[in-house]
């Protein structure tokens, strides 16, 4: 059979594609890989499309039992993976044969790492994507979003015939310090002028209250002129602004709709990155048009065609 075995499943790992989209009206998230650009490149090592859903390892913990040779590939995180206890590189291409143990112990850079499968992971849709989504209870192995578990077996169908070999250009994830790109908006002008000096000319720290659906920051405390506010709906990446003045960026598994004031939202490409932060890491928040973003994200789409 074409699978792994879960032998012990590690604080969380979760099977994750790019996410479900066009159903945020109906209540539900977005969901999807924390670090798409990360499972966008394991994918691309085996030549999957850079969509296909793979198994989203956070922190480690994470041991698996192969059940038959393939080729398989890493992306992302250094989680100190080993095969049979001997190193594998963070990010790359290797082969495995049938009883052998595929482990990852704890991280040494970065949080999340990806593993990619021929074919990607094999498993019905719900609402058209693979995506666990724990709080929904949309998605995963058994399409109910659960973590996966001791005795859950990973299935795929696809072969690999040669594996890419990734740039060497490439760094996985990006050195620090991290500057992340946010693209101002919403209630920005409510802001004070001091709060907005303070948010694009500090540094700020990654807070242990951090999860899939957002990372809180320490820093300085940012104030809002605006009275009380009509929920709306709440894009990737929203910067909010609670009463502390302390901000939360809301990522893929965030409620759809929020009610305080945002600075705007964090692009794409510096979501992906922040997912691999981990807390006590310093970051600065970087203005960039809506047109800087976009050309970067299409740019990294392209560079996988």
């Amino acid at each position: 059979m074409s699978g792994l075995i879960v032998e012990r499943s590690g604080p969380q790992a979760l099977i994750e594609d790019m996410g479900r989209f066009r159903v945020r009206h109906l209540g539900v998230t977005q969901g999807g890989a924390l670090d798409w650009v990360s499972l966008g490149w394991a994918n691309w090592q085996l030549g999957n499309s850079p969509t296909a859903a793979g198994v989203e390892i956070a922190v480690g913990g994470l041991v698996l039992r192969v059940e038959s040779q393939a080729t398989l590939a890493l992306a992302g995180a250094d989680l100190g993976a080993t095969l049979d206890g001997k190193s594998l590189p963070a990010s790359g291409s290797f082969v495995v044969a049938p009883g052998q143990r595929l482990a990852f112990t704890q991280p040494a850079k970065g949080l999340r790492a990806y593993l990619a499968l021929p074919g990607g992971v094999q498993a019905e849709p719900v609402l058209g994507s693979l995506s666990s989504v724990v709080r929904e209870g949309l998605g995963g192995l058994d399409g109910c979003g659960k973590a996966l578990a001791a005795g859950d077996r990973i299935v795929w169908s696809g072969e690999v015939s040669k594996p890419r070999q990734l740039p060497d250009d490439l760094t996985l994830p990006p050195e620090a310090p991290s500057e992340l790109g946010l693209v101002v908006g919403a209630q920005i002008a409510h802001f004070t002028g001091a709060s907005l000096y303070a948010a694009f000319n500090s540094e700020w720290q990654v807070d242990t209250r951090a999860d899939r659906m957002g990372i809180r920051l320490r820093g300085p405390e940012l104030r809002c002129q605006l009275g009380s506010m009509v929920s709306e709906g709440i894009p990737l990446g929203a910067v909010q602004v609670p009463s502390d003045g302390q901000p939360i960026i809301l990522l893929n598994d965030r409620q759809t709709v929020g009610g305080y004031p945002r600075l705007g939202a964090l692009t794409p490409l510096a979501c992906a990155r922040l997912a691999q932060c981990a807390p006590g890491e310093s970051l600065r928040l970087v203005p960039v048009t809506p047109s800087q973003a976009r050309q970067a994200y299409l740019a990294q789409w392209q560079r996988w065609q």
